[in-house]
């Protein structure tokens, strides 16, 4: 049974930095695709950043050059590095991963609050 377990979210000013990270067991963490989403009060969940098995990543326009996520493979860990955060940001962080057949698996979630 595959399990994802995010943490370091938290409360945080505007302008500040956080780091997120998502361990997984159950699965061969290297052979998979590798998501963020999260999902604000009231809103859709949306996706924030994806990283492929071979590292290739990808980001929604409202975090470019502030998020960046990364994978340690050794680990069975997923980054989410987010700097000069904004109220907008506040949300449930939610990790994804996606294995080569594409059956998906979500994490729990993990709260991160902005204050401006």
């Amino acid at each position: 049974q595959v399990q994802l377990v995010e943490s370091g979210g938290g409360l945080v000013q505007a302008g500040g930095s956080l780091r997120l990270s998502c361990v997984a067991s159950g699965t061969i963490f290297s052979l998979n695709a590798m998501c963020w989403y999260r999902q604000a009060p009231g809103k859709k969940r949306e996706v924030v950043a994806s990283i492929t098995s071979g590292g290739s990543t990808n980001y929604a326009d409202s975090v470019k050059g502030r998020f960046t996520i990364s994978r340690d493979n050794a680990r069975s860990t997923v980054y989410l590095q987010m700097i000069d955060l904004k109220p907008e940001d506040t949300a449930v962080y939610y990790c994804y991963s996606v294995r080569p057949s594409l059956r998906g698996d979500w994490g729990q979630g993990t709260q991160v609050t902005v204050s401006s």
